[in-house]
């Protein structure tokens, strides 16, 4: 796979299903040389959604957190009122 450049950055994020679409390329061609890249490739995608998932339900958390921190502080300034 070439990497090029696009204003300065790399080519765009590639999906899991274009992985998957290549192995299936594999299968019908019978040439399985590269199949251990693209395994390679797949788990790496998959690993950084994985992550992804796990970044949202932390900003989730925090943000419900935040939310329910800042109603306690409220309300003990309502108090020394």
């Amino acid at each position: 796979m070439l990497a090029f450049f696009f204003e300065g950055s790399f080519m765009p994020n590639r999906y899991i299903c274009s992985v998957l679409d290549e192995m299936r390329e594999c299968l019908k061609t019978n040439n399985f040389s590269y199949l251990g890249g693209l395994i390679e490739e797949a788990q790496t995608l998959a690993n950084r959604m994985e992550a992804k998932l796990h970044t949202i339900n932390d900003f989730e958390y925090f943000e419900k957190r935040l939310k329910k921190l800042k109603a306690e502080a409220r309300a003990l300034e309502k108090d020394d009122d």
